[in-house]
């Protein structure tokens, strides 16, 4: 087919993934007017528009629409192929990676990759960095990250999710706390108790909008910037946190604290790994991916 590369063919599913012709130019690392004048070539060869501008990105035409899923079978069957000629071996592979993760991701997931590492992937290292929520995105599309794993749900074009789980809340006290025993709280307990709340971009906004529906935004008297600094507070006090399920176990075993389930629910934290699209991705990244994911909806021991 002449003038029609592999290079249109990732430009045009990229496009029609992303929406956004500044997400795909990140992707592939190339201009903006790169990736226009790869539209424009699309356009000629197939005399339709393919994508329409809007409000929200980029809108398919229903030509674009028809050949989305051929293309993409065919990318993804080319690009195999070719990682299968360059492939990532883990078992081999020398290669370090960058991350970024929040405080609970440093302390509840990350022992997890790292203890499966060893076996997988020896030679594999990795640089962790403190989780910018509102610059992520930028970092990943510059490289400068592999990948990032955040609770709040980013709706950018410019970056892939991939879902690992949903985490629950629980209560968590000193373990000499002198009014709260058993192993769950009533409301009329928690009403009589002092809170504190985790402040900032962490996507864990579930247990302040609890208080609040529940009548209890007035009996906050902390409020934090990490989950990390909560179980120091907790086990000095009469304080009462409400944090998620997984790190709560960990502070149980480092910290004099307990955990008692809630007399109400609270909208899980849906935790994701964020990292390019499969078609922007390198062999080492692209298993990166498939470890993470791996590793991380493994139950963890009790």
């Amino acid at each position: 087919m002449r003038d029609f590369d592999l290079n249109l063919v990732r430009t045009f599913v990229l496009l029609y993934e992303t929406r956004s012709v500044t997400a795909t130019a990140e992707a592939l690392h190339v201009t903006q007017p790169t990736i226009s004048y790869s539209l424009q070539k699309l356009r000629r060869r197939f005399s339709d528009e393919l994508f329409r501008r809007a409000k929200g990105g980029l809108v398919p035409t229903a030509t674009a629409r028809s050949l989305y899923e051929p293309l993409h079978a065919a990318l993804a069957g080319i690009e195999e192929a070719v990682s299968g000629a360059w492939p990532f071996d883990p078992a081999t592979a020398h290669a370090a990676f960058t991350l970024a993760l929040s405080d609970l991701g440093e302390v509840s997931l990350l022992p997890r990759l790292i203890a499966a590492l060893p076996a997988q992937a020896p030679g594999v290292t990795f640089t962790v960095r403190p989780l910018d929520v509102v610059n992520a995105p930028d970092l990943l599309g510059r490289g400068e990250v592999d990948a990032f794993i955040a609770s709040p749900l980013f709706s950018t074009p410019r970056v892939a999710r991939i879902p690992l789980f949903a985490e629950g809340y629980v209560a968590m006290v000193a373990a000499s706390h002198p009014r709260l025993r058993g192993d769950r709280a009533t409301l009329a307990e928690l009403a009589a108790e002092r809170h504190l709340t985790v402040y900032g971009p962490t996507g864990h906004e579930g247990p302040r909008r609890a208080l609040e529906a529940h009548g209890l935004g007035h009996r906050v008297v902390v409020e934090t910037t990490r989950f990390t600094s909560l179980p120091y507070l907790v086990q000095e006090d009469d304080l009462v946190a409400m944090v998620p399920r997984l790190v709560a176990r960990v502070f149980t075993a480092t910290h004099r604290v307990r955990l008692l389930d809630l007399p109400f629910d609270i909208e899980p934290a849906q935790v994701s790994i964020y990292a390019r699209h499969a078609h922007a991705r390198s062999p080492a990244q692209s298993w990166l991916v498939d470890f993470m994911t791996r590793a991380l909806t493994t139950e963890p021991p009790a």
